[in-house]
């Protein structure tokens, strides 16, 4: 199957335009924008680069934040609590490249993830442990926000 290839009237000197070549640089030129806005740039002069995806769960005696870092180092990472607030934030360095890079979809760059915890909170006893491309951050619950079982008297 051959392509369609638009050619301007004969008659005049305008150049061979070939859609699919159009349509990959426009779609190159969609990337980088959307890359600049998502990646937080001096752009819009936020400079607090991209955030991870992450998952939480409440179990009976912990909060368990998950968060995806493939490819970080665990001395370029920062794990802190403040108040109620739970901040993860870090770097993906770049990796010397060999040759030229022709397409990237893998983020690199500073990254930030915040979120808040309910009250109740053990901040002394948090852990975070990196394996495997995921950061998993146990906040324990103190005894007084521990769930507890209420017996139910008969009347």
């Amino acid at each position: 199957m051959t392509l369609p290839v638009l050619r301007s009237n004969s008659s005049s000197p305008a150049p061979v335009y070939e859609p699919l070549r159009e349509f990959a640089q426009l779609q190159r030129r969609m990337t980088d924008l959307l890359s600049t806005v998502l990646d937080g740039s001096p752009l819009l002069g936020t400079g607090t680069g991209w955030t991870p995806l992450a998952d939480v769960t409440e179990t009976d005696d912990a909060y368990l934040v998950e968060i995806d870092l493939p490819g970080v180092d665990r001395k370029n990472l920062s794990v802190e609590v403040a108040g109620d607030q739970l901040r993860v934030s870090g770097e993906i360095v770049e990796k010397e490249k060999v040759g030229w890079l022709r397409h990237r979809t893998r983020r690199v760059g500073q990254f930030q993830y915040q979120t808040l915890l309910p009250g109740g909170i053990d901040a002394e006893h948090i852990t975070a442990d990196l394996a495997d491309g995921v950061l998993s951050v146990r906040v324990p619950k103190t005894e007084a926000a521990k769930p507890h079982r209420i017996t139910v008297n008969a009347g």
